[in-house]
């Protein structure tokens, strides 16, 4: 009941974003077209996290699934049926909104009820999840074009994921009842919210609920300090998936063969998963989130060097598998550390705000990308990546002991008055 509904969803989805450019050229878009009917999925999250928190926040997380399954299955129609590039990206959006109350839901209800000491695990469980579904979809997506010969057959198959999804959050057992809320406050909800201001005098009185504004404005200091550190992640993560295919047609590489590189590096980033909840229940937050911001940030500076290389083949698989490993690496770090820092009495609004800044991260690197190879040139744009990156892990070291308790942060972390 946990993991099911967003395996079902993120598996349906995962399955229909490789053919959306495929339909877009169908109905008579150019690449400049079909491309943005691709991003117009990350337009729609971002859209969607704001009211999503809202919605999570007035009606609950089951009935916000439940919506957000049946809303998407308007998306799913207006995909099948498109007589137009219009319908086309209305139904990307539609999608994308869904996709994003549908995480935001879950994500709220594993902050207020996993306990502290395996938090992490089970939020990389969680990311885990999506990038199951993300990563075996295409896979699902092949198959059935090759049974049914029918790119809509894929279209389908979302459609029935999300009956599935909706079937199993309606009459599946309610964790919110199975999984109470906790009676006693925890150590953030008993003190005052952190805007990255001094504290005068006295402890905050917070109320019950909130809107999402006035969370985003009473949490501006931490968002606008370690939400950045964890936006430029998130930057990193998606220019990751835009630049290794790049690169590959930059130094003259067949389909074959960069399709080999990213699906193994893609392979790599899916098994370690879960090692980066092991790794920041037992040690830390910063145990996690550095490494993988290091290693991807020399990845990219490395790879940025190699282009006109004679080996640069050799080098491109290699660094694509270092680039695997961090990304696998950071797994769960962003659903972690916003359910660290979010008010535990109300978390959703919050997150709404969390996941809007680190979303944004994500849909602002691509452009970032096209706009430096333009200008100057993708091994230009390849090491601006990894100047996002090092700058990140900076944001990690100085932020993570500020704003994350000693007990969130492992037991060889130093006080946050310290140094």
């Amino acid at each position: 009941m946990i993991y099911g509904p967003t395996v079902l969803f993120s598996l349906g989805e995962g399955a229909v974003v490789p053919l959306l450019p495929v339909l877009a050229t169908k109905l008579g878009a150019d690449i400049a077209m079909s491309s943005l009917i691709v991003a117009a999925l990350v337009v729609g999250q971002l859209c969607g996290n704001l009211p999503a928190g809202w919605a999570v926040a007035r009606f609950g997380e089951r009935r916000t699934m439940i919506s957000s399954g049946l809303l998407a299955l308007v998306g799913v129609g207006l995909l099948a049926f498109a007589t137009g590039v219009v319908m086309l990206m209305a139904a990307a959006l539609v999608i994308g909104f869904c996709a994003a109350a549908f995480a935001l839901a879950r994500h709220s209800f594993m902050t207020t009820r996993v306990p502290l000491s395996f938090r992490a695990r089970a939020l990389s469980l969680l990311g885990g999840s999506f990038r199951f579904g993300m990563f075996i979809g295409p896979f699902v997506a092949a198959g059935l074009l090759w049974v049914f010969g029918d790119e809509r057959a894929s279209i389908w198959f979302l459609g029935l994921c999300l009956l599935a999804a909706v079937a199993l959050v309606v009459f599946g057992p309610d964790p919110e009842t199975v999984a109470p809320l906790p009676t006693r406050p925890t150590a953030r909800e008993a003190s005052p919210a952190d805007t990255g201001e001094p504290i005068t005098g006295g402890i905050a009185i917070i109320p019950t609920h909130e809107g999402v504004f006035r969370t985003m404005w009473r949490h501006r200091g931490v968002l606008a300090r370690l939400g950045v550190a964890a936006a430029s992640l998130s930057a990193v993560r998606s220019a990751r998936q835009a630049i290794l295919p790049l690169w590959g047609v930059s130094i003259g590489l067949d389909a074959q063969t960069i399709a080999l590189v990213v699906g193994l590096s893609g392979a790599i980033d899916f098994a370690l998963f879960y090692a980066s909840g092991q790794v920041m229940d037992r040690f830390g937050r910063l145990w996690a989130a550095l490494p993988a911001m290091l290693l991807m940030g020399l990845g990219f500076g490395a790879l940025a060097l190699t282009h006109d290389l004679p080996s640069s083949a050799m080098w491109f698989a290699a660094f694509a598998m270092v680039l695997g490993v961090g990304n696998g690496l950071s797994s769960g770090i962003l659903l972690t550390l916003g359910a660290d820092v979010a008010p535990q009495h109300d978390p959703a609004p919050f997150l709404g705000s969390w996941r809007t800044l680190t979303d944004a991260g994500g849909a602002l690197a691509p452009v970032l990308i096209s706009l430096i190879t333009a200008l100057l040139s993708l091994a230009w744009a390849t090491g601006l990546m990894s100047v996002v990156a090092f700058a990140g892990a900076l944001g990690f070291i100085r932020w993570v002991p500020k704003f994350i308790p000693r007990a969130q942060r492992g037991p060889t972390a130093p006080d946050p008055g310290e140094g």
